[in-house]
């Protein structure tokens, strides 16, 4: 038994160091190449600028000006600076890399600084960071694992890490590219795949909300750039060929609770009189405090007396509020109720019930946890009479779910639905990012599926008992609607997929 125990003293602590010596050795030699490389980056750059300009066009998509904007691997600091941060740091282990964007960029900050063992007393501030930016940088880590897991203690819980990286199947174009001169040479890295990163993210205490592949041809040949970078990329098969690979993740944090938060319940009602009484006495109570808003619109019929007959009445346990809209549409009538309400956690509802308010809860615990960001009812999951969604419409719910997933790269079942929650700070930053998409959606619905998708929101599907009507008659115009619809898939294309 001594001599066993004499053995194990010997041999047990040798696996460590070993461990060790061969990470900072690795890290030394990526450290040691990059401070040779740093006075030729620049050129580099230029050389290959046609891939540099992609970079910074997805980065400038996924990230409005003024955010408060951390980079890891900053090297030179062009794409911190390309992102107009209203805070920009860069950090990177490269003392020459960091001397030199100092130079460049002095409106920005720049540190060296090894991530795996950062804290936010190296940088002169305990703020945390509304984006997080890893920019080729993932394969020059020694130990991605600790990296991402120092990274949390610069996240708030709304932060948004992006990484992008090259797809592995290139690897041999990339070293031939190396040897004739078309690529700066590489020191020693990890090749990872999609599914590499995306578990490295959920063992490191992230979730990965969404990710894509992107750019085929790394040169800009006349007329074949286009075609291949801005149309082939994008299709089914030949994606998993794109030289970018990209992953949008954000923190996973404990659940919250409910009573923390406060509700508005926006219903938008047009011709529906008689669903009015029945919206306020069917809907439960969400959160410490909900307010009810009603939006009228152009009604032929008497819902707006019917909806001041309700508000003078007063709720014993919600707030009422009532507004009549000027201009015309669903998407306008969302709008007004938005711009009035003040709850933590926006809904829609439409007044029609056949989405049921008793519903509700499960979207607003569906935000309220975290396990979503934005939650989007599915009236396809649970069966459904013929009466409430006839066969036609049905389909043509399908087509254009599946139509919209392709184009927004998020997996939705019924995109048609109208009722969406999702927090008003998310909202307030649709809103300010509108400009970029424009006042084209007379629904509403895709202002802001679209929008949420542009902010990376954690998009969830949350299944409805779909009912028919017991008031009225549908406002819907199904030829003039769907051939809009086909104008939003025109739109989604241009303004995301293939932008």
């Amino acid at each position: 038994m001594h001599q066993s125990s004499r053995i194990a003293l010997v041999t047990q602590p040798t696996t460590q160091p070993t461990t060790s010596l061969f990470k900072d050795a690795f890290k030394q030699q990526v450290r040691t190449y990059f401070d040779q490389i740093a006075p030729d980056l620049d050129r580099w750059n230029r050389r290959n600028g046609y891939y540099y300009q992609d970079l910074d066009r997805l980065h400038q998509f996924l990230i409005p000006p003024g955010s408060r904007l951390l980079e890891v691997g900053c090297g030179t600091g062009n794409l911190l600076a390309a992102l107009d941060p209203d805070v920009g740091v860069g950090i990177d282990f490269s003392q020459t890399a960091i001397d030199i964007a100092k130079a460049k960029y002095p409106h920005l900050q720049f540190y060296c600084r090894d991530v795996e063992t950062l804290t936010p007393k190296e940088l002169g501030s305990n703020v945390a960071f509304d984006f997080i930016v890893l920019s080729g940088t993932l394969g020059h880590l020694g130990d991605i694992q600790q990296a991402l897991q120092q990274l949390q203690a610069f996240c708030h819980p709304r932060t948004r890490l992006i990484l992008t990286f090259h797809n592995f199947l290139w690897q041999p174009l990339l070293h031939l590219a190396e040897r004739i001169g078309q690529r700066r040479p590489q020191p020693p890295q990890s090749w990872l795949s999609m599914t590499d990163v995306q578990n490295l993210l959920k063992i490191t205490g992230y979730l990965p909300v969404r990710s894509g592949r992107r750019f085929l041809m790394p040169k800009p040949i006349p007329g074949l750039a286009f075609l291949f970078n801005r149309i082939l990329a994008h299709l089914p098969g030949i994606n998993h060929l794109c030289l970018t690979n990209y992953v949008i993740a954000r923190p996973d944090l404990p659940a919250t609770d409910a009573n923390d938060y406060t509700c508005s319940v926006i219903i938008p009602a047009r011709n529906e009189a008689g669903n009015i009484r029945g919206a306020i006495d069917r809907l439960p109570q969400l959160g410490k405090h909900t307010e009810v808003i009603f939006v009228e619109g152009h009604s032929q019929d008497h819902t707006w007396a019917e909806i001041q007959r309700v508000v003078q009445q007063g709720h014993d346990r919600f707030t009422l509020k009532a507004f009549q809209q000027l201009g015309k549409g669903k998407a306008d009538a969302v709008r007004l109720g938005f711009d009035h309400a003040i709850g933590d956690i926006l809904i829609i509802l439409d007044a029609d019930l056949t989405v049921q308010p008793e519903d509700l809860p499960h979207f607003f615990a569906v935000i309220t946890s975290g396990r979503g960001e934005f939650a989007n009812g599915s009236r396809l999951v649970y069966p459904r009479s013929g009466e409430a969604m006839p066969w036609l419409n049905n389909w043509a719910n399908k087509f254009f779910s599946l139509t919209f997933s392709f184009l927004l790269g998020q997996p939705l079942k019924d995109t048609l639905c109208g009722t969406k929650v999702l927090r008003r700070e998310d909202y307030e930053k649709i809103a300010a990012g509108r400009s970029y998409f424009g006042d084209f959606d007379p629904f509403g619905d895709f202002d802001l599926l679209f929008g949420a998708t542009k902010l990376s929101l954690h998009m969830v599907d949350v299944p409805v008992r779909y009912q028919p009507r017991t008031y009225g008659a549908s406002n819907i115009a199904h030829v003039r609607e769907g051939l809009i619809l086909l104008q939003m898939c025109l739109y989604a294309s241009r303004k995301i997929k293939f932008f």
